[in-house]
């Protein structure tokens, strides 16, 4: 049977999401194994949202606030910023694809950077729009002067991720502002900060709010699935020109962001002792794999987001199959535009020590027997 599927839709590749841990204990037949490919918050969500998100659970029969009333009105408090420049979604992820669907069509065009967060190619190839792939420098960082040049009178958004995913890296706040200063009117620039809690207290860390604030065409994405540990619930938020808010609440469906959702975000949102202590822990494992790995004479992208991408060698995939086998999941970089690295999220003290001992075992087997990782 032949569906008349749209050729822009079958000329997309599906996200590849991080092994379940369940699917690898399946697979494998291990029992122990440990989860180092989606860049979660390994020490879980805040318990303020487990009991709000259990509250929540025996209304669900009712549908959600279709507005999120009560979490906008938080996220603008906290942000010190209008409630209506303010949106939510199901994860940042919703977000970009309405944000597709209300900028894009056949014979528009999306600049990114190359490599980048995938779903922005989904943006364009959901809409049939012209994708354009800028490679970042040498540096690992967003070209932003190459960027700028593959901007022309059909391009409608750039995406710029900062930390970008799956690099780690930053461009500071006065390059983004000449790269915003620059761009022709009709152009909207989202700013996507899914990392932004892991930068705080870095040199050169800044809001992007502070760009939209400023007047800039700026749109700033964030969520509550990395370092307020939600990734499961989905729901994240985003700032923009109320032009934009108005129009994106009339293209999103009417009740993507459930109750539970909602509510844990809510509560999540003010348990500033739990973020503070996953972004402090995150901070110390990311500098000790760093000295482990500069010890070891391992070469790496010094990132500033709760990840490491570590350089393998032409092919990660054997890399990351042989700590599978071990019962270490990592993200292979050939999925995520780096064929040479692999991407290693920051767990517990604990599981980096896992991580190290399955690493040094692999190489040193394949040391043995003559292989290249």
């Amino acid at each position: 049977m032949s569906y008349l599927l749209r050729p822009a839709i079958l000329a997309m590749r599906p996200y590849p999401p991080g092994k379940p841990v369940e699917e690898v204990q399946r697979e494998l037949g291990l029992t122990d194994v440990v989860k180092l490919a989606s860049n979660e918050n390994p020490y879980g969500p805040s318990p303020a949202a487990v009991e709000a998100a259990k509250a929540a659970a025996g209304s669900m029969n009712l549908y959600p606030d279709g507005r999120g009333f009560a979490l906008k009105q938080a996220l603008a408090r906290k942000f010190d910023i209008a409630v209506d420049k303010v949106v939510i979604g199901a994860g940042s992820d919703d977000i970009i694809g309405i944000l597709g669907q209300m900028f894009l069509q056949p014979g528009t065009e999306l600049v990114m950077a190359d490599p980048s967060f995938l779903r922005y190619e989904a943006a364009a190839g959901v809409n049939a729009a012209t994708l354009v792939k800028v490679p970042v420098d040498p540096d690992w960082r967003h070209d932003l002067d190459a960027m700028a040049r593959a901007v022309n009178d059909r391009t409608r958004l750039v995406f710029m991720a900062n930390p970008n995913n799956p690099t780690g890296t930053t461009v500071a706040k006065a390059e983004i502002e000449r790269f915003l200063d620059g761009l022709p009117g009709h152009v909207l620039t989202v700013l996507d900060e899914a990392y932004f809690e892991f930068g705080q207290g870095s040199p050169g860390h800044f809001d992007g709010l502070d760009l939209l604030k400023a007047g800039k065409r700026v749109a700033v994405l964030r969520t509550f699935s990395k370092a307020y540990g939600l990734a499961g619930i989905r729901v994240g938020y985003g700032f923009m020109d109320p032009e934009i808010v108005r129009a994106f609440n009339a293209a999103r469906p009417p009740f993507h962001v459930s109750a539970p959702a909602q509510v844990a975000a809510l509560a999540a949102l003010d348990d500033f002792a739990h973020i503070e202590r996953t972004v402090a822990l995150t901070k110390i494992e990311m500098k000790r794999l760093s000295q482990e790995l500069q010890s070891r004479g391992v070469p790496f992208i010094p990132g500033r987001g709760n990840f490491v991408c570590i350089e393998t060698g032409p092919d990660s995939d054997t890399l990351a199959g042989a700590l599978l086998r071990q019962g270490v999941i990592v993200r292979p970089g050939a999925q995520l535009g780096m064929p040479h690295h692999i991407r290693v999220s920051i767990g517990t003290a604990e599981e980096m020590d896992r991580f190290l001992r399955a690493f040094d075992f692999v190489k040193s087997s394949q040391q043995a027997v003559g292989v290249s990782a």
